[in-house]
């Protein structure tokens, strides 16, 4: 999932990236509905808040919502800083698990925090906010870079968009034959199908583990950052398993 980039992925490897990212995006912003009654997972809408905000003179609030689009900006930002500054001093793969180790422990920081130290405060509330788009943001900048953009999975409006295009354009029975297309189509519904599926099961999971719900997106993302470990130790194993067998031949 995170060893290859750019058209050297398969869809294959990013039919699995799609699907474990937008399901954890899925319960990440579901849960933060519930716990803090805002949007954890897009932008877009604060925009217009920011917009409404600084129409009306709120402008502590407004700088506010001001700060949780720049934290996604800044989240999407260092995903790709730390890819393309990677290139050549680390791994691949280490480029490119760093921003999922960073969303790791910025969405353990807040289930942390909510069980030890949150007392409810407004203020509490927006400095959780900005962490998890912080959060969003890496993930979000982590999926669009490795894949060429065809990868974004915190939010479904272009997803939406695409998917509605795509249908209109398999009214041609052409079309319907056409791989690249075939394969766009299953991406993008594996990925709205994922988000969807994530966001119930964070919703049904706080109900019975409550912030344990942060707890448990944090494994997810372990499993994908650990994905391509366990697959490069494996494959190195093998090769140098055959390689004293040819030498000791």
């Amino acid at each position: 999932m995170l060893r290859k980039y750019s058209n050297h992925r398969t869809q294959s490897d990013n039919v699995k990236l799609g699907a474990l990212t937008a399901f954890s995006a899925g319960m990440v912003n579901v849960a933060s509905v519930t716990v803090f009654f805002a949007f954890t997972s897009n932008i877009t809408g604060y925009y217009a808040v920011f917009a409404q905000e600084l129409s009306k003179g709120n402008w502590y609030q407004g700088a506010v919502v001001l700060l949780w689009i720049l934290l996604f900006f800044m989240g999407s930002f260092l995903s790709n800083f730390v890819i393309v500054q990677g290139r050549g001093r680390w791994s691949q793969y280490i480029s490119h698990a760093i921003p999922v180790i960073l969303e790791f422990l910025s969405i353990l920081f807040v289930g942390l925090y909510l069980d030890f130290f949150y007392s409810n405060s407004l203020q509490e509330t927006e400095f959780l906010v900005a962490a998890l788009l912080f959060a969003m943001g890496l993930q979000n900048g982590l999926t669009a870079s490795i894949s060429n953009s065809v990868v974004k999975t915190t939010h479904l409006t272009g997803l939406t968009t695409d998917l509605a295009i795509l249908v209109s354009m398999f009214s041609k029975r052409q079309n319907r034959q056409n791989k690249a297309l075939v394969d766009k189509f299953h991406l993008l519904l594996t990925i709205m199908t994922a988000y969807v599926i994530g966001g119930i099961f964070g919703g049904i999971g706080y109900l019975y583990l409550e912030n344990g719900t942060f707890y448990l997106t944090c494994v997810i993302l372990l499993v994908i950052a650990l994905y391509d470990f366990y697959k490069l130790t494996r494959v190195k194993h093998l090769f140098d398993r055959r390689h004293k067998e040819n030498c000791t031949a």
